[in-house]
């Protein structure tokens, strides 16, 4: 497949940073559970008396004795100014919301707080603009206009069938590639033609077997000419901006195999030479390999396929590495309660496939996985970021301290950094562990770039490992270590 091959096309939009408000702590305390939604009077003001004296009346039921009415004029300006007013006629949303509204006594004043709860009724848009043009997300501290495939996807958030679930009756279940699909399926079992209904990969639909969204996603024969986006967009461009493209890929093949391909291109273009005592100059990976795979992983699995003109993109510069999928957060999902573990599946076909496979362990604890891996390995945390209607996460490459080990750990990095390099049986008998539970710790070692295997293939009864160090100061850390001396 032919792409543009210049800089500015590979480039996505660059957008202003977001903004963070950091209330009073006090406030927060009173608000944390209020969502505040401000919407533009749009309809004029020609009903104005008529909320006024609805506004008026409500003030004079809620008030209670000893209240300061001098301030209740000015308090309630802002009620009125946006419109809550839930149940009247006069409701510029529709479908109609129904927001609890309570006064809340602050310091020497009150404060409105108005909750509005998860609706069944979603999407809601401004009565006057209609649904197409009056429908609006969050994105940070800011309000953006949804295009139609959002639109769609808050719909669809209400419904009990995501996008990829949903039946394609045009075609039959032959538009499945059931041999690539084995191909994928070989290391863990076999698969059967059965199972694709199973999997969710073919459904019923009037009473046939016709492929699903996310079947044609992942193993359709002809996939690209229905959702030409899924794919794999990766370059690597000169210094830290975008100015010059210098490599670039453009990764077609079914989803699975593409997710190596592009992880290997990201190894090629961010491994760092070293040399290691009288071994020859070997290569570090600039980015621990379990978080590069888990975030390719999740932004495969999570994607906003309904969107057009966004495939998914990895940029890589000399301090970063940036991974982009179309699609923001769902509703009702944070950046903080991500980081937290929490977690919403977009699309259910393809995190079923992946969670089979093996690629997903349990939903919702691949974020923690990243920041523990980048952490550990002496990185910064990875930054997440909504942007326009994509989601970023941004890898950092140069260290901000030393890797943290555990004790066994660093008994193991110690013996390695003594020799040549050791047999998996030798480490073992050295740290006093089975060979099963010696090999999960060489191989969490491995995964965060701190050893590398030598001369290890499937039939090599005794893999090495050497030390391949990657730390800003030269040193490994114990966990709980005094840094002074660093």
């Amino acid at each position: 497949m032919t792409r543009p091959s210049d800089a500015q096309t590979f480039a996505g939009p660059e957008h202003a940073k977001g903004r963070q408000h950091h209330a009073d702590a006090e406030l927060e305390r009173v608000l944390r559970h209020a969502r505040q939604r401000a919407v533009d009077d749009r309809t004029g003001r020609k009903n104005e008396y008529a909320r006024g004296k609805r506004a008026e009346a409500r003030r004079q039921e809620k008030t209670s004795p000893g209240t300061d009415r001098d301030h209740d004029e000015h308090d309630f300006e802002p009620l009125q100014h946006n419109r809550l007013e839930g149940g009247h006629a006069g409701d510029p949303i529709e479908p109609r919301l129904l927001p609890e509204i309570e006064i809340v006594p602050w310091r020497k004043t009150q404060v409105v707080v108005a909750t509005v709860h998860p609706s069944g009724s979603r999407p809601h848009h401004l009565k006057a603009d209609g649904p197409v043009r009056g429908t609006y997300v969050r994105l940070g501290s800011t309000n953006r206009q949804a295009d139609a495939a959002l639109i769609a996807e808050l719909g669809r958030r209400t419904a009990t069938e995501t996008f990829d679930e949903q039946p394609v009756p045009g075609l039959n279940s032959e538009a499945i590639d059931f041999a690539a699909a084995s191909q994928c399926f070989a290391e863990r079992r076999s698969l059967r033609r059965q199972d694709l209904e199973a999997l969710g990969l073919i459904s019923r639909h009037q009473g046939r077997l016709v492929p699903t969204v996310g079947g044609l996603l992942l193993f359709g024969r002809d996939r690209l000419s229905r959702y030409p986006d899924a794919w794999i967009q990766v370059g690597r461009f000169a210094g830290t901006d975008r100015t010059e493209l210098i490599d670039r890929a453009d990764v077609t093949d079914y989803p699975l195999v593409a997710l190596e391909q592009a992880i290997s291109f990201v190894e090629r273009n961010t491994r760092l030479g070293m040399s290691i005592g009288r071994l020859k100059r070997r290569d570090a990976p600039a980015v621990p390999p379990v978080a590069l795979r888990e975030v390719l992983v999740n932004a495969v699995v999570h994607a906003d396929y309904a969107q057009r003109g966004a495939s998914l993109r990895v940029a890589i510069f000399d301090d970063r590495v940036e991974i982009e999928n179309p699609g923001i957060l769902l509703p009702g999902l944070t950046i903080e309660e991500l980081r937290e573990g929490l977690s919403r599946v977009r699309n259910r076909v393809l995190a079923r496939v992946f969670n089979e496979l093996g690629l997903i362990e349990q939903w919702g604890t691949g974020v923690q996985r990243t920041i523990d891996a980048c952490t550990r390995a002496g990185l910064p945390e990875p930054e997440f970021a909504e942007l326009a209607l994509r989601f970023r996460v941004t890898l950092r490459t140069e260290p901000i301290g030393p890797v943290i080990v555990d004790a066994v750990e660093k008994r193991i990095a110690d013996y390695i950094t003594e020799g040549d390099g050791r047999a998996t049986a030798a480490i073992a008998k050295h740290i006093g562990l089975s060979t099963r539970s010696t090999q999960h710790r060489l191989a969490s070692l491995e995964q965060r770039g701190l050893i590398a295997v030598v001369g290890s293939g499937p039939r090599d009864p005794q893999p090495m490992h050497t030390q391949h160090v990657r730390i800003s100061n030269g040193r490994i850390r114990k966990r709980g270590e005094d840094r002074s001396n660093d």
